[in-house]
């Protein structure tokens, strides 16, 4: 991965709240030069990446975003273990400056445990304009002498002065320096807890590693921390050290009359208050723009209607922005790039086998699925734009009263619109739900949202049997998932996960902000580049695979004759009741277990790879193509926009032009399936198994039995809602 190209002379880690701009900065810091690891024994991804500033290679860690370090859920647990276990040189702490006493409890933590700090204040510019003023060099003095820099990460500026702070602190630590240095910084918890700390310090001292560390612990101690208290017994004195903490508990408790978690978090806040009264200068309050919006779209009764109709106008975007793109990839693929392959191959005499591995394994199989990367690149933007605008935060507090009918909470939505992009990373976001009950129903319910890996599937259905109507079928597909979700849910609330205790649901509401262009360009391109990147390994791979099963036994004339036919065939009429026993949308079905993009993928191998639909005759020039693919572009650039245009009330710029045009799988699946069939397999797509990375998330988080327990349940569902689908509508009459 890019970060491994040079050793960093030092190590760098981001730690911050939620909406805090974190993601901002660390991108503004390491531009494309990122990689995805995971945590040693968390199986929980994390950003790194590098920056170079003043001679030095500067690896940059992304922490889980997290409120405080308390520890409760895994995440806080990620973050304050890693900032802990001394890998990170210096701790950037990301701070929203608009709301400064919320976010500075987390820097608070840090600058407690005694690591080396630097605070952001991100967003200054929004703090600014709203008429905030805050005291930097002051804030840095109160919090112990440490670096603080104003910075707006999404426009790019203070990055170079937190670059050169994160240095100097650097230089200090490797130096000798700061080690060397007490810390300056302790808040005072009152003579009580004050003595306390002292005698269990004392109890500490040369127990430790690092000394900085004995009056954190001390305290996390009397806070109970479960982690801390496993860390203690493992000492030669461990025993002792916890009895004299539970005896300083108890009289504490008994003295102070009230949980010392609640009082230790009460000094702080009162630290941090009035810490604030003297940096900040604020406006009086007044009813901020955000604060009417959110009258509206976090409404009792509008906020969820309006969610979905946002929702609709979404995917309606994606089939209809997307479209004039579409057509273009797939007529490149089809037309070109085949022609071109077919000359080279010929030029160099490559045998009849290998063209045909390329041409009707290769191309078919990996262009099928590449055709659609404009739909996902419109789909990508759109969602980018609505998580960096604050409207996602909305969505999830307007479905917290329907999550709380599953016995969940309005935060398991988070995970389940990650699943909306991919259901892996959704899987290992359930480590900010502190229940292990709520965690485990969340998982079960997140492959019931459709990921973006089944979007080429609704598209290239929509537009054989649903024309314009293509992105309201696709909007219907998310919002069953959501409805199934909620009734498969209730049923695992009342039967083998029922709930043991209420949560209190707190979610933060971010303010409305307009997202920036380097921004939403950026986290498309990332989603997209993990598409593709997909398509260039595992469904190159998969294609190959398939390409040769449907070519043995050697001399095999037709493909239902070969060894993949038949096992699809034998496998086939466990679909006959559901409208699509045939052994190609069989055999679709056995791939797309392993990623559901391969659904699209085998059957575009099985009806254009086989029928020899791609067009590999040489009729033009190499420059005509060329010239031809440009044209091509910038035409379906101009349709683009003016079909974005349009959404606006009162203009149409589309003309008569309303209907998307087919890809020329849609054309061939016109003569296997019909619209109540196509139907049928959308909702099997939708609810079965979920992929093979999707299981080994659940398993590795979970343990087998629930990984199981999911690849089961849904199949199981799938089949049986296909059925109803397929057979209500022969009752129908729509057969």
């Amino acid at each position: 991965m890019a970060a491994s190209v040079k050793t960093p002379t030092f190590t760098i880690a981001l730690a911050g709240n939620p909406n805090a701009g974190k993601t901002s900065l660390f991108n503004a810091l390491t531009g494309l030069n990122q990689g995805v690891g995971n945590f040693p024994g968390k199986t929980v991804e994390k950003k790194t990446g590098i920056c170079r500033r003043n001679g030095h290679t500067i690896g940059v860690v992304d922490l889980p975003g997290t409120y405080s370090l308390t520890a409760f859920s895994l995440d806080e647990r990620i973050a304050r273990d890693h900032i802990i276990s001394g890998e990170p040189d210096v701790v950037v702490c990301v701070a929203d400056a608009t709301n400064l006493e919320r976010n500075l409890y987390l820097a608070v933590q840090i600058r407690e445990i005694g690591v080396p700090l630097v605070l952001a204040l991100n967003m200054a510019d929004s703090a600014r304009a709203q008429g905030i003023r805050i005291d930097t060099e002051r804030l840095g003095q109160l919090l112990g002498g440490i670096p603080v820099v104003a910075t707006a990460a999404n426009r790019g500026h203070g990055i170079d002065e937190l670059l050169d702070a994160v240095v100097h602190s650097a230089e200090r630590v490797l130096s000798g320096v700061e080690a060397s240095t007490p810390p300056a910084f302790a808040i005072n918890y009152g003579t009580a807890i004050e003595a306390a700390i002292a005698t269990i310090q004392t109890r500490l001292a040369g127990e430790i590693f690092v000394d900085s560390f004995a009056r954190w612990m001390a305290l996390m101690l009397l806070e109970s921390d479960a982690t801390v208290i496993e860390h203690v017994r493992e000492f030669d004195n461990g025993p002792a050290i916890l009895a004299e903490v539970g005896a300083q508990i108890g009289r504490l408790e008994t003295l102070l009359d009230d949980d010392l978690p609640i009082l230790t978090a009460d000094h702080r806040y009162g630290f941090i208050n009035g810490l604030v009264r003297q940096v900040q200068q604020k406006p009086v309050d007044r009813v901020a723009l955000t604060d009417r919006i959110d009258d509206i779209v976090t409404h009792r009764y509008l906020g969820l209607p309006l969610f979905m109709l946002v929702m609709l106008l979404v995917f309606r975007l994606v089939i209809d922005v997307s479209a004039p793109f579409l057509d273009w990839v797939d007529a490149v693929i089809t037309g070109p790039i085949a022609s071109w392959t077919a000359t080279i191959l010929t030029a160099i005499s490559a045998p009849a086998w290998l063209q045909s591995l390329v041409i009707e394994g290769i191309i078919a199989g990996v262009g099928g699925v590449l055709v659609f990367v404009p739909g996902l690149i419109v789909l990508y933007l759109f969602l980018a734009f609505l998580e960096d605008s604050g409207y996602l935060a909305r969505a999830a507090f307007v479905m917290d009263r329907l999550m709380t009918v599953v016995g969940l909470h309005g935060k398991a939505m988070i995970p389940l619109i990650l699943g909306f992009g991919c259901a892996v990373p959704a899987v290992y976001a359930t480590r900010t739900m502190s229940n292990r009950r709520d965690r485990i129903l969340t998982a079960l319910l997140i492959p019931l949202m459709s990921c973006s890996a089944r979007l080429p599937v609704y598209v290239v259905f929509g537009l054989a049997f649903f024309d314009r109507y293509a992105g309201t079928v696709i909007w219907i597909m998310y919002l069953v998932g959501i409805i199934i979700a909620v009734l498969a849910g209730l049923i695992f609330t009342r039967t083998i996960l029922q709930p043991d205790e209420n949560a209190a649901f707190v979610l933060e509401l971010p303010p409305y902000r307009l997202p920036t262009g380097r921004s939403l360009l950026l986290h498309t391109w990332c989603n997209t580049k993990e598409f593709v990147h997909k398509a260039g390994t595992l469904i190159l791979a998969v294609s190959v695979v398939l390409w040769l099963l449907l070519n043995l036994p050697l001399g095999v004339a037709e493909q239902e004759d070969s060894l993949f036919g038949q096992v699809s065939a034998t496998v086939a009429p466990v679909f006959e009741p559901l409208g699509f026993g045939t052994w190609e949308a069989t055999g679709s079905l056995i791939t797309g277990f392993i990623a559901k993009e391969l659904v699209v993928s085998t059957l575009s191998q099985i009806y254009i790879g086989a029928q020899d639909d791609l067009d590999i005759e040489t009729t033009t020039s190499f420059a005509q193509d060329v010239l031809e693919i440009m044209v091509g572009f910038w035409e379906a650039a101009v349709d683009a926009a003016r079909t974005l245009i349009s959404i606006i009330p009162g203009i149409d710029l589309t003309g008569n032009n309303t209907e998307p045009e087919d890809v020329a799988l849609s054309s061939a699946l016109r003569d296997s399936f019909t619209p109540l069939s196509a139907v049928s397999f959308l909702i099997f797509v939708l609810l079965y198994v979920p992929c093979v990375a999707t299981i080994a998330a659940v398993k590795q988080e979970f343990g087998k039995r629930w990984a199981v327990t999911a690849a089961v349940y849904q199949t199981a569902l799938a089949w049986v809602c296909a059925l109803l689908v397929y057979q209500g509508g022969l009752l129908l009459g729509y057969g």
